[in-house]
């Protein structure tokens, strides 16, 4: 089959918003274009590299005008580090986008009927909002296309970089210098990290040949003010190690609990590795409302914890909880959602696949003297037995919040038999919401929808979707 040619389109303005963070154009042959890092009204010089049948893919080459909405990035490394990418739009145009994409992916993808949608919740924080980083050691850093036309050729000698890693490159990473997602002392202890590791020229990773000292630093950040800090080596090297911690202690003393982490496997996944504590009580408490939860190393908690609350409170009022309900958590991880809404409920069952969340969930709840909460992991449908039901009860309200790639086929046959009166589904990725949603139509309906966002300046968002049966 014959390749079709790749070419460039000159002074063609940006129509609308699509979704996941691309805008779309019409080309001159009636195909849609698919742009990220452009805003509608733009007009722009685009590359197209990419075409099927009926759309096709193309990148910005040069700002020809741009749009009346697009405002100056507030952060240096805009366009580089590969997050943060709608910096550029108003806050107000993002929500817009945002809940237009919810209302066209659950109509394109579900094809069922909608209630009239709540307006969209926005973060009263679009700035240092996030409680928890992940910087990376490398000894590649990443080259910008105009650093590699200027070397004309010339080979770049490794050079060490403790940042974020390049948007689709495993080994290189962006040094970052300031990051404004997270607030101190997050780019303190950045900054302490860098320090510390260029005076003794301690090795960075090298992610192709698997060598190197210094692997990973994890910030956590609560808003009760203490901090978590776990910094991650590839091997045990006791009088650097003390040396490196001991002065990021010094540089940083509000970190409250300090640990580390050797990491001698390929990936960079601790869950399967012990984390030392070497400074502090070995956790951080956080707080939504009166709640309060014991965050440690591994645990999972929403990433932006005023918003986590606004979320919780969506969800607890789709609910509708009068005191006399068994309520279901499903994908309950370390028990937030669950635990927030027990006031409100008889009974809290709380089901997860992974057991380290759950021990979690039941230290939550005995800090928050919950008697009547119980956590159990496994399977949803190998727990979910009439047995089961026997013993704690049927589900009068469920309450579902599964990872990006949505619920599995098999939990949602699993709901429809249990035809509890109430689901509440919570989701970070509305296009598998909708083709969960579109199975859920043979027994429920839609009776209320509310978007969250969590993640200001990024495509991201979450829906809530409460369903009542027919």
């Amino acid at each position: 089959m014959k390749r079709k040619k790749k070419y460039t389109v000159e002074n063609l303005t940006i129509a609308a918003y699509a979704a996941e963070g691309k805008s779309i154009a019409h080309l001159d042959d009636g195909k849609v274009l698919f742009i990220e890092n452009v805003i509608p009204g733009d007009v722009v010089d685009v590359f197209v590299h990419k075409q099927k049948k009926n759309w096709a893919e193309g990148r910005m080459m040069r700002l020809v005008q741009p749009s009346p909405d697009r405002l100056v990035p507030f952060c240096q490394h805009f366009g580089v580090c590969g997050g943060c990418k709608w910096q550029m739009l108003p806050y107000e145009k993002q929500l817009q986008f945002k809940q237009q994409q919810v209302l066209d992916q659950l109509t394109r993808i579900g094809h069922i009927d909608l209630p009239e949608m709540d307006p969209i919740l926005g973060s009263p924080k679009q700035q240092f909002y996030r409680n928890k980083l992940e910087f990376t050691f490398s000894n590649q850093r990443y080259r910008t296309n105009e650093e590699i036309k200027a070397a004309d050729g010339a080979a770049f000698l490794p050079e060490p970089a403790l940042g974020f890693h390049a948007p689709g490159l495993f080994d290189k990473v962006v040094p970052i210098e300031s990051c404004y997602l997270q607030p101190d002392p997050s780019n303190a202890s950045l900054k302490a990290l860098r320090a510390i590791a260029e005076q003794n020229q301690f090795a960075y990773y090298d992610y192709k040949e698997q060598r190197g000292w210094l692997r990973n630093a994890i910030v956590r950040v609560a808003t009760t003010g203490e901090v978590l800090v776990n910094v991650v080596f590839q091997h045990e090297d006791k009088k650097n190690r003390e040396l490196m911690l001991d002065y990021l202690l010094a540089q940083v003393p509000n970190i409250t609990t300090l640990h580390y982490t050797i990491n001698p496997k390929v990936n960079d996944s601790i869950y399967d590795l012990d984390v030392i504590t070497y400074h502090g009580k070995g956790f951080i408490e956080e707080k939504l409302e009166d709640f309060k939860f014991k965050i440690s190393p591994k645990s999972f908690f929403q990433t932006n914890t005023q918003q986590a609350e606004a979320l919780y409170q969506a969800t607890r009022a789709f609910a509708g909880l009068t005191g006399n309900e068994v309520l279901y958590d499903l994908y309950c991880g370390t028990g937030s959602i669950g635990i927030f809404c027990s006031q409100g409920a008889k009974k809290v069952i709380g089901i997860e696949v992974v057991e380290d969340a759950i021990k979690d969930a039941k230290v939550n709840a005995a800090l928050n003297n919950l008697n009547h909460c119980l956590f159990f992991a496994g399977d949803v449908a190998a727990i979910c037995t009439d047995a089961f039901f026997k013993e704690h009860g049927k589900p009068d309200v469920i309450i579902t919040d599964p990872p990006r790639a949505g619920m599995h086929e098999k939990l949602v046959q699993q709901l429809l038999k249990m035809k509890a009166p109430k689901v509440v589904y919570v989701s970070c990725n509305p296009a598998t919401q909708a083709r969960d949603l579109a199975l859920l139509d043979e027994v429920y309906k839609i009776t209320k929808m509310q978007a969250v966002d969590m993640f200001p300046h990024t495509h991201h968002i979450e829906n809530i979707a409460l369903l009542e049966l027919k």
